[in-house]
């Protein structure tokens, strides 16, 4: 079984989230079958139907998160050096065709989120970045088409 690099923040987080279903959301939802069951004949009652859809998403949600949380190698991003793009950097790249400038954190697949500006180390832009180093510029190919970007700055933010 392959593993899947995973910062701390990220593992955390994922933890953090399972503690939540199993403390909070599955409780909820055991009362919330409890009192739709109360309610009557469970056959044609739309709130226990809902209610047992909702255990099941939850089940599998819970389900999914412990192989997550099995199937990945947190990286300590201490050991990592900022000459290099690598796992854990954050890297601000310069757009050449259009002068954006936009910085990114190179993670995981578990904890991409390009709201946060976290980018996945195997996704077209990520795959393209590492290796590189400051003042390389870098031909990426992405659903969008192919941009040319430089690299103009790396760091390790703990």
């Amino acid at each position: 079984m392959n593993k899947i690099p995973i910062t701390k923040a990220g593992f955390e987080k994922l933890k953090k989230e399972l503690e939540y279903l199993m403390t909070v959301a599955v409780p909820e939802n055991v009362k919330d079958i409890e009192e739709a069951r109360d309610h009557g004949d469970i056959s044609e009652n739309a709130e226990y139907e809902v209610a047992k859809e909702r255990q099941a998403f939850l089940q599998g949600k819970i389900q999914e998160i412990n192989n997550n949380l099995a199937t990945s190698v947190i990286i300590d991003l201490r050991d990592i050096s900022d000459e290099r793009v690598v796992f854990g950097t954050t890297v601000t790249i310069e757009d050449l065709n259009t002068g954006e400038i936009i910085t990114y954190q190179l993670v995981g697949p578990l904890e991409s989120d390009i709201h946060e500006n976290k980018i996945s180390v195997t996704s077209p832009v990520g795959k393209a970045l590492i290796g590189n180093e400051i003042g390389d510029e870098v031909t990426v190919n992405t659903p969008g088409g192919i941009r040319k970007v430089e690299i103009i700055d790396i760091s390790v933010q703990l």
